[in-house]
């Protein structure tokens, strides 16, 4: 199906976000084109999210979620609080219920511009996750990356928030550790069958932590949601915290809930940066602004 589709650059805490309007068409986002909207600097993106026509009754959209190496991923909280902002200005809406391959979840704006996500109920039992093999206590498995007798990080805590998520917990400034260099090797070790996003994580307090995440198919991110998610519900699942808490990632901090239903809330801003057209075969795109021809297919 030819023709351009409408999109936003936006970021949710520096997690950068295109929100792509597939609404009315039958085709999708090539994962060729996403990876050339990526080589773009200006495009360059962390997650798409692509709007598709509701598939359920009593939902507001299909929500498609594409990594900048064109694979898909499960969840987004920080893109679907991108979402919220964007379909809440054009139709004055402030509660939404979605669908992705995840799962259903709703979302909310409240009147001080922040935006509520559920991002459901998080797993932990290995075969949920995944893991390759068992793990009958996944507070900690083990897995370590430096030598036997020191490692440099070791034994995480392992969870899914729709994605697959390995939490280090560690004592010093997060931002000691090479995530570089660590994060491509630990997202693609044989325990994880779908690749999972690496996070490093020091506790601060009762309720707050510091964070810093290796994205899967995305690499270094200044932030990421659903790995805020499953960090404090692993921390409060581990004595670590309670079960709200602050997380702070390097785009700045999130509300966390872990509600008594199980169901985790997270709370965070949005922020519009532009707006333009693209043509979700081939990744060339212009800006609404100037109008003026962008990218290469």
């Amino acid at each position: 199906m030819a023709g351009q589709v409408q999109f936003a650059k936006m970021n949710g805490l520096g997690n950068e976000i295109i929100v792509a309007d597939m609404r009315g068409r039958a085709d999708r986002i090539a994962p060729h084109a996403a990876m050339a909207l990526d080589h773009d600097p200006a495009t360059k993106f962390d997650q798409i999210m692509a709007i598709h026509d509701a598939r359920t009754v009593g939902t507001e959209a299909y929500i498609e979620i594409i990594n900048s190496d064109g694979s898909q991923a499960q969840a987004c909280g920080n893109g679907m609080r991108c979402v919220v902002q964007a379909l809440s200005a054009e139709t004055d809406k402030r509660a939404f219920t979605f669908e992705t391959i995840a799962g259903i979840l709703t979302a909310q704006e409240h009147a001080d511009g922040q935006i509520s996500v559920d991002m459901g109920i998080p797993r932990f039992d290995w075969r949920d996750i995944p893991l390759a093999e068992p793990f009958h206590d996944t507070r900690r498995i083990e897995l370590q990356i430096g030598p036997i007798d020191a490692p440099v990080l070791h034994s995480p805590s392992v969870a899914s928030i729709g994605n697959p998520h390995a939490i280090f917990w560690v004592d010093q400034d997060v931002w000691t550790y090479d995530l570089e260099r660590f994060g491509p090797l630990l997202e693609n070790h044989p325990i994880f069958p779908e690749r999972a996003n690496i996070s490093i994580a020091h506790v601060t307090s009762r309720n707050a932590l510091t964070l810093r995440t290796w994205e899967r198919g995305a690499g270094l991110t200044r932030a990421c949601g659903s790995a805020a998610c499953a960090a404090a519900a692993s921390a409060a699942r581990t004595g670590r915290t309670d079960r709200t808490v602050t997380v702070t990632v390097p785009g700045g901090p999130l509300l966390i809930e872990w509600l008594d239903n199980d169901h985790v809330i997270m709370t965070g801003p949005a922020e519009w940066e532009f707006a333009g057209s693209l043509d979700p075969q081939t990744g060339a795109w212009q800006r609404e602004e100037a109008a003026s021809s962008q990218g290469a297919a």
